[in-house]
């Protein structure tokens, strides 16, 4: 790990207040969210883009807002891929009123899919269109793509990416489907894939593209234990939640792992960077660090996945447990801390392919962090949530805890704040 991403991770880690670094931060005329595509071996595509104005628009929102773009571009299309950043492109909902308007802002054609919506009123006139879109560089998608309804079939010619929603169709239709379509040469993309076994088939059917929540659940296997690094990091928790625990207690764990013990001194040793003396072993720097910022690390490790799962569910999880710890810092809740800790372990379930009742057992958390983690209970509940109904796009069920535009700048501070972990893990 290079000393500057490394500074600047033990900065992140260690910043007073993440509510005074997102007032401060430009605030934007829409809500947005980003959610994955992915590939064939669950690396991320693209993203597609949820967003929310006053008036329920973005793209008007966006042809004469230069810093919504900006953003667009610099933070949400960001993903870090075996430690180096990197950018994907969007899909970017559009109606037919707008294509024909041409109120379509003069985006970069490589960086943005322009995807039509299964209510499009398919014209000669819109074909036309579309025909001059895909003339001029820009890549278009379907949605909502319905085989009984003949309307949909003049565009197949023109759309470089057809998204089909697996639950609607059926999956039992699809193979049918796949090679009728072949003609085509569309890049298909399977909709709402909800688990793990629907991935597998849509796999074997041929789809490119995947989209649903199927990384999002666990694949339950009986009788799986913990084992490993994962065992001694739990076992570290265990310590740091114990009031009278010492930095010589935690250490005794640590040195069970020599490995791991090396890879949180190299960290923890950086996040020391302003300080003159070089840190020489773990308790020293619990000493110097104190205890809580010892307790970060160790859930951040937690959060790396070890068993082939892809990198979008740890990135989810550090977005997941920053954003809650900055809402409640916002909303001047007690302990942020406990907050992230509560976003950033409510996939470890996903994470360990073990149920969460059976991981709550094993994991030493205070009883409304437990609460909150199974059944989203309590405060810590409420909050966590709250920041899954914001991730999902579903702007308008949100409690609004904080006025709206905090929602979109914690989402982004917590986007980038995870791509900085990512990177600084993965070196």
């Amino acid at each position: 790990m290079g000393i500057h991403s490394q500074q600047g991770l033990a900065r992140e880690l260690n910043v007073a207040s993440a509510a005074s670094q997102t007032s401060e931060a430009t605030q934007l005329p829409v809500l947005m969210a980003r959610q994955p595509i992915y590939t064939k071996s669950q690396d991320v595509a693209a993203y597609e883009l949820l967003f929310r104005d006053e008036e329920g628009n973005f793209v008007q929102g966006l042809k004469d807002d230069d810093a919504t773009l900006e953003v667009l571009l610099n933070t949400y299309s960001g993903i870090s891929k075996e430690g180096k950043p990197e950018s994907v492109p969007f899909f970017l909902k559009v109606t037919d009123q707008v294509l024909l308007s041409e109120s379509i802002p003069d985006l970069p054609r490589h960086r943005f899919v322009l995807e039509l919506l299964s209510h499009t009123e398919v014209t000669p006139v819109l074909i036309k269109r579309l025909q001059e879109l895909a003339q001029a560089g820009y890549r278009l998608a379907l949605s909502g793509f319905d085989p009984a309804d003949n309307k949909f079939f003049p565009l197949l010619k023109i759309i470089h990416v057809l998204k089909l929603d697996i639950q609607l169709i059926g999956l039992e239709r699809i193979p049918g489907l796949v090679q009728k379509l072949k003609p085509f040469n569309l890049e298909l993309l399977a909709d709402k894939v909800e688990t793990q076994d629907e991935f597998r088939q849509c796999l074997e059917m041929g789809f490119a593209l995947y989209m649903g929540y199927f990384l999002s659940k666990p694949t339950l296997v009986r009788g799986r234990k913990i084992t490993g690094n994962k065992l001694i990091l739990l076992e570290l928790l265990t310590e740091l939640q114990r009031p009278n625990a010492t930095a010589e207690s935690v250490q005794q764990i640590a040195l069970k792992d020599a490995a791991l013990t090396y890879k949180i001194l190299r960290v923890v040793n950086s996040a020391a960077f302003n300080m003159q003396r070089e840190i020489s072993s773990l308790s020293h720097a619990i000493a110097l660090l104190g205890m809580d910022q010892i307790r970060r690390w160790v859930m951040l490790f937690l959060s790396k996945s070890d068993n082939g799962k892809p990198d979008e569910l740890t990135r989810n999880m550090l977005v997941r447990g920053r954003m809650c710890e900055i809402l409640a810092e916002l909303t001047q809740h007690s302990e942020p801390l406990d907050y992230f800790i509560v976003g950033l372990l409510s996939q470890l379930d996903v994470l360990m392919d073990t149920d969460m009742e059976t991981l709550m057992t094993q994991v030493p958390l205070q009883q409304p962090i437990k609460d909150a983690l199974l059944g989203r209970l309590g405060e810590h509940g409420k909050l966590l949530k709250e920041v899954e109904i914001y991730e999902r796009g579903e702007f308008e069920s949100l409690h609004h805890l904080v006025e709206k535009p905090f929602y979109e700048v914690a989402y982004r501070h917590s986007l980038k704040w995870a791509e900085q972990v990512l990177q600084a893990m993965s070196n």
